[in-house]
Formats: C-alpha cells, sequence, structure tokens
C-alpha cells in the first residue's frame, strides 16, 4: 500500500481538527445545560461547590476554543497549498482525493463563520 500523499494527511488533519471543534462545542452545551439544572435544585448542601465546579469547568472548555480556531486556520492554509501545489504540478492526481480535500476546506471556513 502506498504511503498517503501530503494532501490527503493535510485532508485529514483539517477534518480531525474540526471534529474536535465540534465536540468541545457539544461539551461546552453540557456543561451549560448541568449548570441550570444545578441551579434550579434547591437543598442540596453541595450545590454550591459542584456549581464553582462545574463553572470552572466551563471557563476551560472556553479557553480551548482560540488556539484550536488558529490551529484550524494553519491548517487549512496549509491544505490549500497544498491544493495550490497539486494544480500547479499538473501532475495526474486523484480526483477523489482532491475533491475530499476542497470540501474539507469548505467545511473548515464553515464552522469558523458559524462561530464568529
Amino acid at each position: 500500500m502506498a504511503p498517503p500523499s501530503q494532501l490527503s494527511i493535510a485532508t485529514s488533519s483539517v477534518l480531525r481538527l474540526v471534529k474536535e471543534e465540534a465536540s468541545y462545542h457539544k461539551e461546552l452545551q453540557q456543561q451549560e445545560a448541568r449548570i441550570e439544572k444545578l441551579q434550579n435544585e434547591t437543598g442540596d448542601q453541595n450545590a454550591e461547590f459542584q456549581l464553582k465546579q462545574e463553572r470552572k469547568a466551563i471557563e476551560e472548555t472556553k479557553a480551548v476554543f482560540p488556539p484550536l480556531r488558529q490551529r484550524i486556520a494553519d491548517a487549512t492554509a496549509k491544505l490549500e497549498n497544498q491544493l495550490e501545489a497539486v494544480k500547479e504540478s499538473g501532475k495526474e492526481s486523484n480526483v477523489e482525493e482532491i475533491t475530499k480535500a476542497k470540501e474539507a476546506a469548505a467545511q473548515a471556513k464553515t464552522s469558523y463563520r458559524q462561530i464568529a
């Protein structure tokens, strides 16, 4: 089996980072739901501590987004450079691989716009 091309590696990297970002957004929503639930509960003496811990977890999750967005932007730029290199080289390339790369770049840009 031939080793993966630089284009397929860059494509996989972008897709993995976009998936990771979606996972963090899901985690953030779950944490916010837990905080809301804790705020609505009464009578639990441990609730204040749990609330503090959940708020801390939310802040930690939110802190992940700026560096992750930068990594997505860098990986997308690298992918686009790889696409340009393939286009300029004029070599016979795997059309499916190029299509996946273009879709991954579009997906990364879309996720970035949704956040901004």
